[in-house]
């Protein structure tokens, strides 16, 4: 089963909002469970490098089934996956990222999230998840 247009939509504006109220500007990206995008998003203002990543982040919380913050102390020097991130024609590893499940706790998609701190994007791709 993968995410639909509808739940993207409430995905990605439930994302807005959250970064609305911390006043950032994000990329916003919805992808179902075969990485492909189903939604997409770009605040006013937010940065044009962004949308690559919050893309790449999408992806990358749905080729490894987890949240990219998971991800995150695995691909630093010296750990099992370190340069991961030049595989699959690249991936974005720390946080920001995050699947999204349905009511029957299945994955159907993922969020990618881009334009601020990674604190502020996992946040922000966290309240756009938990709307589904």
């Amino acid at each position: 089963m993968n995410v639909t247009l509808s739940e993207a939509e409430k995905v990605i504006d439930a994302a807005k909002k959250k970064a609305e109220s911390k006043g950032t500007k994000m990329d916003i990206c919805v992808v179902d469970t075969g990485a492909n995008l189903t939604a997409f998003a770009r605040m006013d203002g937010a940065w044009l490098g962004s949308v690559d990543i919050s893309i790449k982040k999408a992806k990358t919380a749905i080729f490894f089934n987890m949240d990219t913050a998971q991800l995150s102390p695995m691909v630093q020097p010296g750990s099992p996956l370190y340069h991961i991130e030049h595989s699959n024609q690249g991936l974005i590893t720390f946080p920001g990222g995050v699947v999204l499940k349905n009511k029957a706790g299945e994955i159907v998609g993922a969020i990618g999230v881009s334009g601020s701190t990674v604190e502020d994007d996992h946040e922000v791709a966290e309240a756009g998840a938990k709307a589904l």
